[in-house]
């Protein structure tokens, strides 16, 4: 990262959004025709603020353009709260999803996500978690008889330094089964997929491995299973079985064999495991399936730390448009911890941001780095 830039540090943080690629996108969903003031990179920048800031309206975030320092990285002298939401409402989602995918291609190249998977089998952990909305102002998000809202349906790409990041998200109706995203979800082979109970569906275990998918998900007690052979376990193993199973009844059985595995969380509750991996050891499974905790920490994150508790719109479109916004956010904190190979936390960048967004680029880059700031 060039410690030498002359830009803000709220300018550095923003400057992986590919400016051609906007233009490309731009164009292509001519989001500028017909505008005379608030053209849509002004817009982006602008929610992107509020993000850092937890601006909680778009009130507010109109109001924040009283600083001189806010003008001028936005290009913008003023706005309305209500140009702001009509903007909010006009901009197609895919426009933010794009931008999310760029700057998740770029944190795939910097973290040398394509020459790990050469000497070992990528991690994807996959989840959901339900943003509650307000059901008189959502009510096309209706799913229960007093509440709204939607599901992000999320896969995680695992770092072992504990620096994990999305790479693919799907947003439905929070009533929408978890189920029946693990199609659209699990799509690239050579990974190991990590997901939940939530996930169950036998069918789809059975094309994932005829198809070449690994996968370790956590099974039902109450599942009917046949144990073909159980294989023996080291003396120290914190497994407490590990069975080659057939899985389901007479009539919704799996046509492929699986591996079942039984380990006891930290809280002494027995798991039960199963995969279709039998080329690793047992104790390997088990932890593998712990690193789903990952995809918790990541919500939890979301939730604290980003604007996705109070929406902005009350459109379909708009509350999507504010996911996805916060998601760029938290790639830009990722590729910012990238660029200075720095163990800095995702949430000590953002402060810092936060506390510093008109000095000097180097000056916030140098603090991560924890360097002497001259």
């Amino acid at each position: 990262m060039d410690k030498f830039t002359r830009k803000t540090s709220f300018e550095q943080w923003v400057l992986p959004i590919s400016t051609t690629q906007m233009e490309k996108l731009i164009e292509s969903y001519q989001l500028n025709y017909y505008t005379k003031k608030l053209y849509i990179t002004s817009f982006l920048r602008l929610l992107l603020f509020a993000q850092l800031n937890e601006t909680e309206s778009l009130r507010a975030l109109s109001d924040t353009l009283f600083s001189d320092d806010l003008q001028k990285a936005t290009n913008l002298a003023s706005i309305s709260f209500s140009q702001l939401g009509r903007r909010l409402n006009q901009v197609p989602t895919e426009f933010f999803q794009q931008i999310f995918l760029n700057l998740v291609a770029q944190i795939h190249t910097k973290s040398n996500f394509e020459q790990r998977r050469k000497t070992t089998t990528p991690l994807k952990i996959i989840d959901s978690s339900t943003l509650p909305l307000n059901l008189n102002n959502h009510q096309w998000a209706e799913f229960r008889k007093t509440k709204s809202g939607v599901k992000l349906h999320l896969r995680l790409v695992y770092l072992e330094n504990g620096y994990s990041y999305p790479d693919k998200a799907v947003l439905t109706n929070a009533k929408e089964h978890d189920r029946g995203q693990l199609e659209v979800l699990v799509d690239e082979k050579e990974c190991m997929y990590v997901f939940d109970r939530g996930y169950l569906d036998y069918e789809r275990f059975d094309c994932m491995t005829d198809d070449g998918f690994f996968f370790v998900s956590r099974l039902r007690k109450n599942a009917v299973i046949r144990v073909l052979e159980p294989f023996e376990l080291p003396t120290d193993s914190i497994v407490s079985s590990d069975e080659m199973i057939v899985i389901g009844t007479t009539q919704n059985r799996a046509e492929n064999l699986f591996r079942l595995i039984k380990v006891l969380d930290t809280k002494g509750k027995e798991l039960h495991l199963i995969t279709n991996r039998f080329d690793i050891s047992a104790d390997e499974i088990a932890e593998l399936y712990k690193s789903r905790w990952a995809i918790e920490l990541f919500f939890k994150w979301m939730k604290q730390h980003l604007n996705i508790k109070k929406f902005y719109g009350q459109s379909e479109q708009a509350v999507h448009n504010q996911v996805y916004i916060a998601m760029i956010v938290y790639c830009l904190n990722v590729i910012a911890q990238l660029n200075t190979n720095s163990n800095r936390t995702y949430l000590q960048i953002s402060r810092w941001l936060k506390a510093s967004p008109w000095k000097l680029a180097h000056i916030w880059i140098q603090k991560i780095e924890g360097k002497a700031i001259p």
